[in-house]
């Protein structure tokens, strides 16, 4: 998919902006939300994975990246959750550029020692993963009551203000 490191951080940017667009329209009261009752997976444990598991990650690749620990406790604030996925989302960029090379791009590893992938292919599965869980963010969003912004392209609620502006 990606043949240089530039059309890696284009794209990195790119979903990563549309994460913190998700992240930013979370409020402290939504993190509670869970998946179900006996599922206690909260929209909070979700953000903070996804604000920390890319270091990990990439970290199995040999990115070296400063970023949140995954261990550490969920922040009780959707803004410091935000925060920390801004800051991590940085790093990450920033890593890519001045430790992977173009050429690198196609050479195989053993991610976590288990699966054999492409740089390109780790790439690959970090930003899937982030929209894998960015979908299950803006669901619990909508069961918490905070609107989720679009993502793709306007939300029901933004395409219900396109067509009223539109006299539709």
């Amino acid at each position: 998919m990606y043949q240089s490191i530039e059309q890696v951080v284009n794209d990195w940017n790119q979903e990563a902006a549309l994460t913190l667009k998700v992240l930013e329209a979370m409020s402290d009261a939504s993190l509670k939300q869970a998946v179900s009752e006996t599922r206690h997976r909260t929209l909070g444990d979700i953000a903070w994975h996804v604000a920390s598991a890319p270091v990990g990650i990439f970290g199995s690749a040999g990115l070296q990246i400063a970023g949140p620990d995954f261990k550490r406790p969920v922040p009780a604030s959707a803004a410091e959750l935000a925060d920390a996925y801004r800051s991590m989302s940085v790093a990450v960029a920033d890593a890519i550029k001045a430790q992977w090379t173009d050429a690198r791009l196609a050479d195989s590893l053993l991610l976590f020692g288990a699966m054999n992938m492409t740089y390109t292919g780790v790439v690959t599965l970090v930003v899937r993963h982030q929209i894998h869980h960015r979908g299950q963010m803006t669901i619990l969003m909508r069961q918490a009551d905070v609107v989720p912004p679009g993502v793709y392209g306007p939300n029901e609620e933004e395409g219900a203000a396109m067509r009223a502006a539109r006299g539709q």
